[in-house]
């Protein structure tokens, strides 16, 4: 992403803008690996929830994955197909709700299973209850982000199985990757096949989690195809992807406007956005976003620090250098800013929420779907 199709003169800051061009690419290619694959592609909404969007991405994909009830009922009410539901638990007042909305359920732990199975089986539209599994195998390099170590909560292992009663269960769900390629898809399954053939014996559904970065250029679709294809066929089930990241990608922009600049030695510009409040990832992951124009630290002639609005000291984006200086009231884009990005804000200290924007290069309409204010504050507190 090195340039906008919209003019960000034409922005209110802060904003995030989707371009629906670039998520209907995207959603193009997913639904190529749905037809030639013959698996079902779903939108995690963990990592992107923008419902406007979901009357073109529901034109492609299968359904949504939730992480609990709340993104259930948003699954059902403004996707309405099919709905996937994993926790890490349940509560039996959120199962109750659950229930009669999803079609797949994944358990966490044999006990969460047994505690629902009667609920589960009393229910007049039963999900297809499924089992979480660690296959104690990935390849993901940050630890917070790695959801299958021997000892993480996510997920049973293999030795938590034996002798264990599997009556009921029909599918069998695991997530270990981090936007990661097919090759690595492909050596997590030899995992999966090796530590649980007892399940995959019985189940008619494999979820095979998120993290797949489909949508990413250089990743091998034709290779993710052709193991999808494989284990499907092999064991006879259908099959799931659920990705968040691959939907959103490279598709969005947060627009900022450089409000001040301070500092002696070393300058710093304070925008209208924030790392904590706005792009977290930034400070959990960490990593440093791309702006439009901007080069590494002196790498062009003028170097800034980027700061944001909250008193947080370490609320700071990085060091960017630029062309010319900066000035008070420019507009700064900050590129890939559509997934875990809206779903993760906060409004910590108050900082203003950034509007939520879509442009349509095909008609030109730069639309504000929604803007924030002080009662969107105040009602998250009591």
């Amino acid at each position: 992403m090195t340039d906008t199709s919209f003019d960000p003169a034409r922005v209110t800051t802060p904003a995030y803008v989707v371009d629906l061009s670039l998520l209907k690419r995207n959603l193009e290619l997913l639904a190529k690996v749905q037809s030639e694959a013959g698996c079902k592609v779903l939108l995690a909404l963990k990592g992107f929830a923008m419902f406007s969007t979901f009357p073109l991405v529901r034109q492609y994909l299968s359904g949504c994955c939730g992480s609990g009830l709340n993104e259930a009922l948003l699954a059902r009410r403004e996707f309405n197909k099919e709905v996937h539901v994993y926790s890490p638990g349940f509560k039996p007042e959120e199962m109750e709700q659950i229930i009669p909305i999803a079609d797949h359920v994944s358990f966490n732990s044999l006990r969460q299973w047994q505690q629902f199975k009667p609920m589960v089986a009393a229910a007049v539209k039963a999900p297809s209850p499924g089992l979480r599994v660690n296959p104690e195998y990935s390849e993901v390099e940050v630890a917070l982000y790695d959801p299958c170590s021997p000892g993480c909560r996510l997920g049973i292992r293999d030795v938590e199985l034996e002798n264990a009663d599997l009556s009921g269960v029909e599918g069998l769900h695991f997530h270990a990757l981090c936007e990661q390629d097919s090759g690595v898809l492909e050596r997590v399954l030899e995992s999966v096949e090796k530590r649980f053939p007892r399940l995959l014996k019985q189940v008619r559904w494999v979820n095979m989690g998120g993290g797949h970065h489909i949508t990413k250029p250089g990743y091998d679709v034709e290779r993710l195809i052709r193991v999808v294809k494989s284990f499907r066929e092999r064991y006879g089930v259908d099959v799931y992807l659920e990705p968040g990241e691959a939907i959103g990608l490279n598709t969005g922009y947060l627009v900022s406007t450089v409000l001040d600049i301070v500092g002696v030695e070393e300058q710093t510009a304070i925008l209208d956005v924030s790392a904590t409040c706005h792009m977290p990832d930034v400070l959990e992951m960490p990593y440093r976003p791309h702006i439009i124009g901007s080069g590494k630290p002196g790498e062009l002639p003028y170097s800034y620090k980027l700061g944001g609005t909250s008193c947080l000291a370490g609320d700071v984006i990085g060091e960017y250098s630029f062309p010319k200086e900066l000035e008070i009231g420019q507009k700064l884009v900050f590129t890939d800013m559509a997934h875990y990005t809206m779903v993760k804000t906060t409004t910590f200290n108050g900082v203003p929420h950034p509007d939520i924007d879509t442009y349509d290069p095909v008609t030109d309409e730069l639309k504000v779907i929604r803007r924030f204010g002080y009662e969107d504050f105040r009602d998250r507190l009591s």
